[in-house]
């Protein structure tokens, strides 16, 4: 590290997250203050100088996207009005990522709201993951490290040797990711044609590209109820590909669905989705906590911990991020 002061903050998102992340770089993780008053408002303050300092704040977005939220932008204030030198949000999981366009008439675009709220708060820079849409770092009035995770998890099933390997992407949108991922898996490209007749629900039209008798490998950006992902299965199989299927995305929502019986009614769970289904494989990133409750067989979670410690590292001496991604 440089020996210009750096500080690494964590919210109470991801604790752990961040503890991996220090422990990489050789650094204690800086105390943060952070606690409740009665009425629930949030308080925040470094219990330590920051002044002139290089400062990042770990805060991902759970379920509790809200809340985490609010914490951020307390936390973010407090940094600046401590005159920290520059303030970094490494941001694993982007809230509201999702919602980056009007699709139908009177639609918010809620991840330009919270990009311009980070940005309020005090943020000069964001560090995250697999944003649901690369022009979305348009949103941003400051610079932002959109973290690609192909080579990520390339070198997780590169380990494997996969035979006769096809990655299907679940959606027409992901076919470009899906695309670098195959590429660096020497693998072949499937895409999965389908239609959102509601938020949270999927229905699979078709599969383009040869499935039958390959080992397929379905590659998202995000799971959240699992009804992309399930249904994608299902016409995999329709189209006779052998019967080893593996999913890999980067964050795991692992929402229920039955939170909002009003919505949903009575669909099931992830998890349970992912128990009838069947893959492999289930292989995600710890972007995103995820609770022994929300684990089943076959889930494997990759930490990003040594990669975002190396991207943060390069930051601080000023060197190039991409390296960091590929070295």
């Amino acid at each position: 590290m440089s020996d210009f002061p750096i500080k690494i903050f964590s919210g109470t998102s991801h604790p752990q997250l961040a503890k991996e992340i220090a422990k990489c770089l050789g650094l204690p993780l800086s105390e943060m203050l952070i606690s409740r008053f009665a009425c629930k408002e949030i308080y925040a303050k470094p219990t330590e100088t920051v002044r002139g300092q290089d400062v990042f704040v770990i805060q991902t977005a759970t379920e509790n996207v809200n809340e985490d939220l609010m914490e951020l932008f307390i936390i973010l204030d407090s940094l600046k009005r401590s005159f920290a030198g520059r303030i970094h949000v490494v941001m694993p999981h982007y809230g509201y990522a999702r919602q980056d366009r009007v699709a139908t008439p009177r639609e918010p675009i809620s991840a330009k709201l919270v990009a311009d709220l980070i940005s309020t708060a005090g943020a000069d820079h964001l560090i995250t993951m697999k944003l649901h849409s690369d022009q979305e770092q348009g949103f941003f009035n400051f610079p932002v490290d959109n973290v690609n995770t192909e080579r990520f998890f390339a070198d997780y099933f590169n380990k494997k040797k996969i035979k006769n390997l096809v990655v299907v992407s679940p959606d027409a949108g992901g076919a470009k990711d899906a695309k670098k991922f195959a590429d660096l898996l020497g693998a072949e490209l499937a895409i999965i044609h389908k239609t959102r007749p509601a938020h949270n629900k999927a229905q699979v039209m078709h599969v383009v590209g040869e499935v039958a008798g390959k080992t397929c490998l379905i590659y998202d950006d995000l799971i959240d109820t699992g009804g992309s992902v399930t249904a994608a299965i299902e016409a995999l199989r329709r189209m006779k590909a052998n019967k080893d299927i593996y999913l890999a995305a980067t964050h795991a929502v692992f929402s229920d669905p039955a939170a909002d019986p009003q919505r949903h009614g009575a669909l099931a769970s992830a998890m349970e989705r992912f128990k009838r289904a069947g893959f492999k494989e289930v292989v995600v990133s710890n972007s995103i906590p995820i609770s022994d409750k929300k684990k089943f067989k076959g889930l494997q979670i990759l930490s990003v911990a040594p990669l975002l410690a190396k991207i943060i590292k390069n930051v601080h001496e000023a060197k190039s991020v991409t390296t960091a991604m590929i070295g």
